[in-house]
């Protein structure tokens, strides 16, 4: 039996007319682009190969959600994650209306042979894996920003792998918190290395800025809305890793 090509949406929120990372991921062949608007965005919103989702339209496609959720906050974002579900959605990647992707843009396999870490190393900044610089991922605590990469130990062989969650980086102005921004604030580009997977105990923080879901994992898209918008999405990942690993994936 021929295996059907997965179904794979790319959700954004935007209160802008379409941005060129708009564009770009809207001309992407193999995905639907689903961009959510509101209550600050355009009255008129059009893009080809774009699922827009008005105030109006996520108030029809599951009201009792879109009531719920605060307006002009990030969280409205998933709207755009239960309009993919109801949609049939094997992989939910989410982004921003102002990252560009690469034109060899795209995320590795869910279940495949990679290097992973060692286990229970605790709190890691993986940016020193890819990196030379001294930066950080916003989210990790600051006691750990000065840790040794050494820290972060691979194992000698790759091995399989069950991913659940794949999180992309983004060069030039990547996923920093304001202690960056204040003290150094220099633009990254990032090593160009492969895929690496984390243990159960090794945590890192990660965000919605490039980052893939697998199906059984969708329930961990919940983007918390009684915090602000910088926090929502790093919250969401210190919850989510837990419970990952309870659940066999990495």
């Amino acid at each position: 039996m021929e295996k059907r090509p997965l179904k794979k949406y790319i959700v954004i929120t935007s209160i802008f007319a379409p941005t060129e990372a708009v564009r770009a991921f809207a001309a992407r062949e193999g995905y639907t682009l689903v961009v959510v608007g509101d209550r600050k965005s355009p009255e008129t919103y059009s893009q080809d190969n774009c699922v827009y989702l008005s105030v109006q339209d996520q108030i029809d496609l599951n009201a009792s959600l879109a009531s719920l959720i605060p307006y002009n906050h990030y969280g409205r974002k998933m709207m755009g994650y239960v309009y993919a579900i109801s949609q049939g959605a094997d992989i939910i990647i989410d982004t921003d209306d102002d990252n560009i992707p690469y034109d060899n843009w795209g995320f590795p396999e869910f279940d495949g042979m990679y290097p992973h870490s060692q286990p229970d190393l605790g709190w890691v900044n993986i940016y020193h894996h890819y990196s030379e610089q001294h930066i950080w991922p916003r989210g990790l605590p600051l006691r750990n920003i000065r840790d040794s990469r050494a820290k972060l130990s691979w194992q000698q062989n790759v091995q399989p792998s069950k991913v659940g969650i794949w999180q992309g980086l983004a060069n030039e102005d990547p996923d920093v918190d304001a202690i960056y921004r204040l003290t150094s604030d220099q633009p990254c580009t990032f090593l160009n290395k492969g895929p690496v997977v984390l243990e159960k105990g090794t945590i890192t923080p990660f965000n919605s800025q490039n980052t893939a879901f697998a199906k059984e994992l969708f329930p961990l898209l919940f983007l918390p809305s009684f915090v602000t918008f910088r926090f929502t999405d790093i919250l969401r990942g210190i919850i989510a890793q837990p419970i990952l690993w309870q659940h066999g994936y990495q």
